[in-house]
């Protein structure tokens, strides 16, 4: 976790601290993180994100549980309308020394994300597994894509078929 590797959403906590009490970590975005978010990833707005992470194992291996949850606004891509919906990820992932896998190919291995000084960055973690909770083509529900009507007139060819001479696309005769 270097100061230039941390986004708009930062909560990093002590592993050990952490994996002391044993209990449920939740991190919730402010409004100005919010913000700063649904910018990054092109969103109308994000009114809520929150997520609780269970650590387990060791300050050498540890795994990361939980559900990240948000309640955004999107823009459709088929009428360019905004539209609420929600999104829930489940979050499982292996975290390890920094050195733990020095010298491995990354080919070779399923390599853990890092702890870096003893810390990994939960608010980070939230804000990756949002991403990737987030439908790419995000569509109003009930609005589905109609392709234009196939009109023979209208299409690039058309044109051209007009200007060798041929009459009407279509009409060959």
């Amino acid at each position: 976790m270097t100061p230039d590797s941390v986004g708009p959403f930062s909560r990093p906590i002590l592993v050990e601290r952490t994996l002391k009490t044993g209990q449920p970590v939740t991190v919730e975005a402010n409004e100005a993180e919010r913000a700063a978010l649904a910018r990054d990833f092109g969103l109308a707005g994000i009114a809520r994100l929150t997520a609780t992470f269970r650590l387990s194992g060791s300050l050498h291996r540890l795994q990361v549980t939980g559900t990240v949850e948000a309640a955004l606004t999107q823009t459709c891509v088929v009428t360019l309308e905004p539209f609420d919906g929600t999104v829930t990820e489940e979050v499982d992932v292996d975290f390890a020394d920094q050195d733990a896998f020095a010298g491995t190919p990354a080919e070779d291995a399923d390599i853990p994300d890092p702890i870096v000084n003893g810390r990994i960055d939960l608010g980070s973690l939230a804000a990756e597994f949002l991403a990737l909770g987030l439908d790419p083509y995000p569509r109003k529900p009930g609005v589905a894509f109609a392709p234009p009507a196939e009109d023979a007139e209208e299409t690039p060819f058309a044109a051209l078929h007009t200007l060798k001479g041929g009459g009407p696309a279509g009409n060959d005769g």
